[in-house]
């Protein structure tokens, strides 16, 4: 089906959709829509225009973006500790990389609405069991029984109410005083404190006030400074669940243009960028920045056609191509993705994803990732942009501030009988806020090394 120049909201009705749920209860659904769309939008044209202006000078080389957050956001967890640690550990992650780097770090959190997830199978089995498979708090919930997993369109509106408490707490923390440079020894969580990287951390805070103190002593006025006591922080979700990201669609009166009220950047998952699908053709027609999730099967002529149907103007800051290859793959598969968009004469914020592609199951049945295959897909990352001539320009991970126990090795050493100690994700393994700290470090010394 050929895409059409007029665009509207509901466009996305008319094409094969993948990955949305059935629900028992039409009209229920429909209320539900019907109530959203009365609500305010959680978010403004105005700062979906000012994360536009900072991903072009990501494009352009003279910024990075560090993206990160929960594999999927639970409303049982919900509450001002989990938000508060994820938010602390992104602001040490991007203190580090900026001071590697030089250069600024633009910060989008994978929060405040990161409520649905893609599932490969409609059906979970448990102990010859079927149910209907989990697909995040949106649609149904983790419990394996019957009633828990039936898609309730009710939970669009918990959705919303959750995705606005945790904007409004996120917006407190990143202009209240919170993010205050000269508060940079008090992020760093108790269970981190005592590690090397909490040291190394420490060590980095110790510079950082020793700079501020030198910049007061020779009559820089730190205080009417804002870039020294509030962030810049946005959000974004996988815009998976179509009938929520529709009833949230506005209409900016200002500039004619219609952008996505759920979040200020939306991305496109592996399983639903059919380039007929309804998934693209919702995403086309909306202001917000747009990411675009590839993976190995990936072809230089899926990418250059999504380029041009996503942004077919080259718009500034529009679109962030999220590379997941799976460490096996990177050296081989991201190259020639690269090469071709280069040609072409397009500049994008490419990211990487190195959660992805490498997770695996542990000899005690858990799904978990292997710290080592998540820092050589990095490598793998940065080698190929080094040798294609192209901009690494940002990093995209799956994390979390809490002292979780899902992934393998790190500093920490974590084995597979380590998992259960504390594994709390419904859906995906997370990074925990010690090894996401030490994975930044790492990157510091890559960013470090290109700027040298």
């Amino acid at each position: 089906m050929p895409f059409q120049n007029v665009w509207s909201p509901d466009a996305w009705r008319a094409r094969p959709a993948m990955q949305l749920p059935t629900y028992a209860d039409p009209v229920a659904l429909r209320e539900a829509e019907g109530r959203l769309s009365g609500l305010p939008s959680l978010i403004f044209p105005g700062e979906v225009s000012q994360l536009r202006s900072r991903l072009a000078a990501v494009a352009g080389s003279k910024a990075f973006l560090l993206q990160g957050g929960d594999c999927a956001e639970s409303f049982d967890e919900f509450g001002q500790q989990p938000v508060e640690s994820t938010f602390r550990v992104i602001l040490q992650m991007a203190v580090v990389l900026t001071y590697a780097a030089a250069c600024p770090v633009v910060k989008v959190g994978r929060i405040a609405g990161q409520f649905a997830k893609p599932r490969s199978s409609e059906i979970e089995v448990q102990d010859g069991k079927s149910l209907p498979s989990y697909r995040g708090d949106i649609i149904n919930g983790s419990a394996f029984d019957a009633k828990d997993r039936q898609p309730d369109p009710s939970r669009l509106l918990s959705a919303y109410s959750h995705s606005a408490t945790t904007l409004n707490l996120l917006r407190a923390l990143s202009q209240g005083g919170f993010a205050d440079l000269h508060e940079v020894h008090r992020w760093t969580a108790d269970f981190v404190r005592s590690s090397p990287q909490g040291e190394r951390f420490e060590e980095l805070a110790d510079r950082i006030t020793q700079s501020l103190a030198f910049m007061a002593a020779c009559g820089f006025d730190a205080e009417r400074a804002p870039q020294l006591h509030a962030v810049e922080f946005y959000t974004s979700h996988e815009a998976l669940h179509l009938h929520y990201e529709e009833a949230l669609t506005r209409l900016n009166e200002r500039t004619g243009r219609w952008y996505g009220g759920s979040a200020h950047m939306l991305w496109l998952g592996e399983r639903t960028r059919q380039l007929d699908g309804a998934h693209v053709e919702y995403l086309r027609g909306i202001e917000n920045p747009i990411g675009v999730k590839l993976g190995p099967t990936a072809s230089p002529d899926d990418v250059l056609r999504l380029i041009d149907v996503l942004d077919p103007d080259a718009g500034d800051g529009r679109l962030v191509l999220i590379t997941r290859m799976g460490s096996d793959a990177v050296a081989e598969r991201l190259p020639p993705l690269l090469r071709a968009v280069r040609r072409a004469g397009r500049t994008p914020v490419w990211c990487c994803d190195p959660m992805h592609g490498n997770t695996v199951t542990s000899s005690n049945g858990y799904k978990t990732r292997d710290f080592g295959r998540i820092l050589l897909e990095l490598r793998g990352f940065f080698a190929a942009h080094a040798q294609e001539g192209t901009y690494p320009g940002g990093l995209h991970f799956e994390m979390t501030g809490q002292d979780v126990t899902e992934c393998r090795g790190g500093a920490q050493a974590l084995t597979d009988e380590a998992l259960s100690a504390r594994y709390r994700s419904a859906c995906d393994p997370r990074l925990n806020g010690s090894q996401s700290l030490e994975l930044a470090f790492m990157i510091a010394d890559v960013l470090k090394a290109a700027r040298q």
